[in-house]
């Protein structure tokens, strides 16, 4: 850990510090007669008592394994969830995870300027699949949030919960979160879980449950793109802070830790391909969308990979693969001058099945939807639409920024997310002053860093909504950089 502190290090910066990714830890009892009051409100009694009486619950970390037996876990093959996720030693931590007032309080302590926050416990409604009750929880939280963060929007913002069952729910509650409430982030699930038609149609209802994972882009059961219309009409920048701990096949019903590593970043690199190659970047250019809290080496992997077969097997390369183009005579050539007495006795067979019509897929080119043309055109359709928020220890960072070895030169837009509020942050004054430790190391420059801590979220942000930090304390400098072009670059 750096010997300076994150106040000491944000008075020697020339920018201000924008955390893309902080957190806050609703107050259970709270959130319990708020979410139950409005449930009453919306739906009756029974939609209420329905609620008390089922399984949905937001994730309370310091409880959840209360009557969970290792035994009945791998019955089921449950994972292994989030245990112990709230700060405990460091009482004024656990006080600010708690409390907002406290939390703008020491917004300086901390280094960081901006804050654009995100709940803990609630998130767990993203994973609903009840379409009543999931869009029923999502706003009463979001009435909750926006009423206790409202006195400190000139440093913070809260993102709303964004429910994906279906577009037209999504759509909806992001209509109310931003019409209704002022919100000027949001944050969706990365996945809606849906059923597999045939084991559903031949069995019904299985428990345990048999599901795939719909991330709204490739080969989606709907059509999400009014949704995307949405947030490009309302200025919004949807991010997803979902992960696969819960569903990967390879989960374990006893380490949090096996589930949690990679959880979040295998989560958004499926989404991200799902949306890039159902052409989602394409048809909205100007969509920004970001993923929390996973890092960005899986974005670097993902985007290198994405090139290297855009290069072998895009429209224009792939019929070099076609079967067909086989010269059969000339391999059988081969075969008679190489092949051993068992080889060239099969001959004929070979011949056959050399010869044999290709099946062939419905579409050729799978980049099509992309509509890139070029190697730097793919480059342009992943790179100003994707943004990354990444952890104060994360030592990969460096490579997000590294033009000399990304493809086409790029620079992926990684984004400073302090995380504050959740068990890896052992001291709420510490991430900035640990995130800085790559330039005071020689692993990234003062730019990049720049572009990390201040540039790359305004560009997430204002890039959607110009006016997103008007009335904050960054006003002034948010403006200088739009104006500068920076932030629409």
């Amino acid at each position: 850990m750096s010997h300076r502190t994150s106040a000491e290090v944000r008075a020697g910066l020339d920018h201000p510090v924008v955390d893309a990714d902080g957190h806050f830890v609703e107050l259970a009892p709270l959130m319990h007669d708020e979410i139950t009051a409005y449930l009453e409100e919306a739906g009756g009694a029974a939609l209420r008592d329905r609620y008390l009486a089922g399984a949905a619950a937001p994730t309370d970390t310091s409880s959840i394994l209360a009557g969970r037996s290792l035994s009945g876990a791998a019955d089921s093959w449950s994972a292994m969830p989030s245990w112990w996720g709230w700060p405990a030693e460091r009482w004024r931590d656990r006080a600010t995870a708690h409390l907002p007032a406290l939390l703008y309080e020491r917004l300086d302590e901390m280094g960081i300027d901006f804050t654009v926050l995100y709940p803990s416990m609630s998130l767990a409604f993203l994973e609903l699949a009840d379409e009543e009750l999931a869009p029923a929880l999502c706003r009463a939280v979001n009435r909750m949030n926006a009423r206790a963060f409202a006195k400190y929007s000139d440093r913070t913002t809260v993102g709303a919960l964004i429910p994906m069952l279906t577009p037209e729910m999504a759509v909806a509650e992001l209509r109310y979160a931003v019409e209704v409430l002022g919100a000027k982030a949001a944050v969706m699930a990365g996945y809606a879980k849906r059923p597999i038609g045939r084991l559903e149609r031949e069995h019904g209802a299985l428990s345990p449950s048999v599901y795939r994972l719909d991330h709204f882009g490739l080969d989606s059961a709907h059509d999400y793109d009014p949704f995307w219309q949405a947030c490009c009409d309302l200025q919004i920048a949807p991010v997803s802070h979902s992960s696969v701990q819960y569903h990967d096949l390879s989960r374990s019903v006893s380490s949090y830790v096996y589930n949690h590593v990679d959880g979040l970043a295998k989560c958004h690199e499926a989404l991200a391909k799902s949306l890039f190659l159902g052409g989602v970047t394409a048809r909205f250019p100007k969509l920004r969308l970001g993923f929390l809290e996973g890092g960005v080496a899986w974005a670097c992997s993902l985007y290198a990979g994405l090139q290297g077969h855009w290069d072998k097997r895009n429209g224009a390369e792939i019929g070099s693969l076609d079967p067909a183009q086989l010269d059969v005579e000339q391999v059988m050539h081969a075969v008679a001058a190489y092949g051993d007495p068992a080889t060239v006795a099969a001959s004929d067979r070979i011949r056959a099945w050399l010869s044999a019509p290709a099946a062939r897929p419905a579409e050729l080119d799978e980049f099509a939807a992309v509509g890139a043309g070029t190697s730097e055109e793919l480059r342009d359709r992943f790179v100003p639409s994707f943004y990354f928020g990444c952890e104060a220890d994360d030592p990969l960072v460096p490579w997000a920024f590294d033009a000399g070895l990304n493809p086409e030169g790029a620079q992926l837009r990684a984004m400073i997310g302090s995380d504050i509020a959740h068990w890896d942050v052992r001291d709420m004054s510490e991430p900035i002053a640990e995130a800085h430790e790559a330039v005071e190391k020689g692993r990234m420059s003062a730019d990049a860093f720049r572009d990390f801590s201040f540039v790359n979220p305004l560009r997430l942000h204002m890039g959607m909504n110009p006016a997103f930090f008007d009335g904050t304390v960054v006003e002034a400098a948010a403006r200088a950089a739009l104006e500068a072009g920076e932030v629409m670059s």
